[in-house]
């Protein structure tokens, strides 16, 4: 059994269950999840966690994350993206800062409308599913945060942005709001997935690759452990009074521990070095209780 978090390169044509069922299969294992979707068309940095590591996933879902995108101005389609519908095409009489100044309109807070072609369920009916039935129902705005929009590079009506947004943030639809706000409508031409949290798109590995280096026996020197990704959050030891508490999941004192901790995360270990789980402390009853345990 390998636990961990394997950074995959999804290619174009993969579903990210589709990764995931292609993990299974090179790795001989069936406890392995992703980290966040990316659409079949969409290509880029997809952590995914294997054996404990699972545990990790909601946390790591949770991160910021950085895109590459296409905006394409003029054409509307019903997927917001190239491989939808054409519903509308205008001409695209535009000046460079008129799109600028529209893109950088959305940064901050917003509150986005998620498209009906995508996997959130109404009444326990996806979205995708109610559109290819031709059927088009309410959605409820959902709370997102632009960090930044860059434009990288504008030859009319092409657009290059870099997007860096919080979970659940649709960037076809940043790039339909944007072509609406323009007035000329748009609609995404690629995607790719440069940064999710720490993990780059430098250090990503390919299905391929991953068969390959399964095959010569040394894909776990790229499998990241879970404490070296939770190494943003500072390691604090146990007495040994404590080793056992800690070993049956149990809360702590901080008077039982070898160094003072602040308030929230800390990675735990007993007095031997053996890594427990996250730990945060409750100030009322002062004591550190568990987050995720990864005995």
């Amino acid at each position: 059994m390998m636990d961990g978090i394997l950074v995959i390169c999804k290619e174009k044509g993969y579903t990210s269950h589709d990764v995931v069922a292609k993990l299974r299969g090179i790795l001989h294992m069936k406890k392995i999840g992703h980290t966040g979707t990316l659409d079949p068309d969409a290509e880029g940095v997809l952590p995914v966690v294997l054996g404990k590591a699972t545990k990790l996933a909601d946390m790591l879902t949770e991160k910021e994350k950085t895109y590459e995108a296409v905006l394409h101005l003029g054409i509307e389609t019903d997927t917001q993206d190239m491989t939808g519908t054409v519903l509308s095409r205008s001409e695209v009489n535009l000046k460079e800062e008129q799109v600028r100044q529209a893109a950088e309109s959305f940064l901050g807070p917003q509150m986005q409308v998620p498209p009906m072609y995508s996997a959130l369920k109404v009444n326990g009916k996806k979205l995708y599913e109610l559109a290819r039935e031709g059927k088009t129902v309410p959605r409820t705005p959902r709370p997102v945060h632009f960090y930044s929009i860059d434009i990288l590079d504008m030859k009319l009506p092409l657009v290059k942005l870099r997007i860096t947004c919080s979970k659940g943030t649709y960037i076809r639809t940043l790039c339909h709001d944007i072509g609406e706000k323009l007035g000329v409508g748009g609609c995404m031409e690629e995607l790719i997935r440069t940064e999710t949290g720490r993990f780059s798109l430098e250090e990503a590995l390919t299905l391929s690759q991953v068969q390959a280096m399964a095959e010569e026996g040394t894909i776990e020197n790229h499998i990241l452990s879970v404490e070296t990704v939770l190494n943003e959050y500072p390691a604090v030891h146990s007495r040994p009074e404590g080793d056992r508490l800690l070993e049956n999941g149990n809360a702590i004192k901080p008077k039982d521990l070898t160094e003072p901790a602040a308030d929230g995360w800390v990675r735990m270990y007993t007095s031997q070095g053996r890594f427990i789980g996250i730990y945060t402390r409750d100030s009322q009853k002062q004591r550190f209780i568990p987050v995720k345990m990864f005995l």
